[in-house]
């Protein structure tokens, strides 16, 4: 740590947990008092502190305990008002998960990143945190029929390595390839192969679950990624969602589905072997394409605001006997819950 962080480490450990006056913290830092209060505030921006509001009438921290103990994941439930409005209700989510992947990222890590209309959201309320030696990768390809898809992309991507200052990994693919043997023949290309070697390497991946319905569509449906043959095969394959651009069945199921052959984004095996996975979720629309990514062990932490949560478990308890094909496997870590509010 610098001199700067361990000031303000000192400064909220003495305020928040010692609940030491900022006075008498100022003399024991040998500063002043408004030196005390931007520390503080430092502290909340980087997210070293987070200020929880659980409102009494929230299901939230039940809901997170519930989640956690069927699937095996940590889960950070986000209270939100059942009038609230869709986009609010992603902001809440994305401000959640900003700040707890600016509390697990550090220097020398690798963090691989999806792209999306959630990830979009949490780029967005990014808190700034220095880190030295790290790398944002991203996960999946962003071009398309209609665009290059590198701008969309590259922005997204651009805006995690700004606010950790990191080395950026940017994957100039196709989002799907039309074939897929020039998948094969592109993937043994050494400029690609440095590109999938970063994620293989990754320490944390971020992304998010896609939706076919929904009043705030998933990226991949909206913006022409596929075409109408591609979505009549989804529709015949039975497939409900998809995570980084492989799609997935309802139980939970992905090798077999054609599509997956030509997508670029790491498949659900390739996801597990990345020791931190955290996924974020908004919209009870995707509530189901989230229980068959939890199916598929995708992930190992969840941020979900309160109503989908609801909406998983109901479905989770209605469909207890579905089972995951093609040896998907569950989903492994924690088993704590937290319930967060912004």
């Amino acid at each position: 740590m610098t001199d700067r962080e361990q000031d303000v480490l000192r400064a909220a450990s003495m305020y928040y947990l010692q609940d030491v006056k900022m006075d008498v913290i100022a003399r024991h830092l040998h500063t002043s008092r408004s030196t005390v209060s931007r520390l503080l505030k430092r502290a909340r921006e980087t997210g070293l502190v987070e200020i929880t509001l659980r409102p009494s009438s929230t299901r939230a921290p039940s809901l997170g305990r519930s989640i956690s103990a069927a699937f095996g994941i940590d889960t950070y439930v986000v209270p939100v008002p059942d009038s609230g409005e869709p986009a609010d209700t992603l902001d809440q989510v994305a401000r959640a998960t900003a700040r707890l992947l600016a509390s697990w990222f550090d220097s020398d890590m690798i963090l691989g990143v999806a792209w999306g209309t959630t990830l979009a959201a949490v780029s967005r309320r990014l808190p700034p945190k220095a880190t030295h030696g790290s790398v944002v990768v991203q996960l999946n390809g962003a071009a398309n029929t209609r665009t290059s898809g590198i701008e969309y992309a590259s922005d997204l991507i651009a805006s995690f390595g700004s606010a950790f200052g990191a080395t950026v990994h940017h994957f100039p693919v196709p989002a799907f390839f039309d074939y897929p043997e020039t998948k094969q023949a592109m993937w043994r290309e050494r400029s690609v192969r440095r590109v999938l070697d970063e994620q293989a390497r990754a320490d944390i991946a971020l992304f998010s679950v896609g939706s076919v319905t929904g009043s705030v569509p998933s990226h991949v449906y909206s913006a022409g990624y596929l075409d109408d043959d591609d979505v009549e095969l989804l529709h015949e394959q039975s497939v409900v969602g998809d995570v980084c651009t492989v799609f997935l069945r309802a139980d939970g199921s992905w090798q077999d589905v054609p599509l997956n052959a030509r997508a670029t984004g790491p498949s659900p095996e390739q996801l597990r072997r990345i020791p931190r996975r955290l996924c974020a979720v908004a919209g009870d629309n995707k509530a189901v394409p989230l229980l068959a990514a939890l199916r598929a062990g995708t992930m190992t932490d969840l941020v979900v605001d309160e109503r989908t949560a609801a909406r998983l478990l109901e479905l989770a308890r209605a469909g207890s006997g579905v089972r995951a094909r093609g040896g998907a496997g569950g989903a492994t870590g924690g088993t704590g819950a937290r319930a967060t509010s912004r």
